[in-house]
């Protein structure tokens, strides 16, 4: 079930890497869809995580791992309210994003390794 989430997640950060590479080098906004695309796996990873901790409970890297993810997730919905106000991302909220799901992920890995 951990796997399933990791493997969710890794497909929506390569999304995350196109959208922050779209930002950041060609200083647009990337295309609600791939937006979308990027939301929806990430919740699905979300929702994947949340039921395996409620089904095998949370040692503490798995619980670290899945209240940063959380926190990643309000980054997202925030950084989404810019996309349907078509205005700029604030390139802050999209390093800081990112860097929580970074976090989040190898703490994911490292509790799938570590068992």
């Amino acid at each position: 079930m951990f796997s399933i989430a990791a493997v969710l997640f890794a497909v929506a950060a390569v999304g995350g890497l196109v959208m922050a590479y779209m930002h950041f080098m060609q200083d647009r906004n990337p295309p609600g869809v791939l937006a979308a695309l990027h939301g929806i796996l990430a919740a699905s990873a979300l929702l994947v995580l949340i039921w395996g901790v409620i089904q095998v409970g949370a040692g503490t890297v798995l619980a670290w791992a899945l209240g940063l993810f959380v926190v990643a997730a309000l980054g997202g919905f925030f950084l989404v309210s810019f996309h349907l106000r078509k205005k700029r991302l604030p390139s802050a909220v999209v390093v800081i994003h990112a860097l929580v799901a970074v976090i989040a992920f190898g703490l994911l890995l490292f509790a799938i390794l570590a068992v």
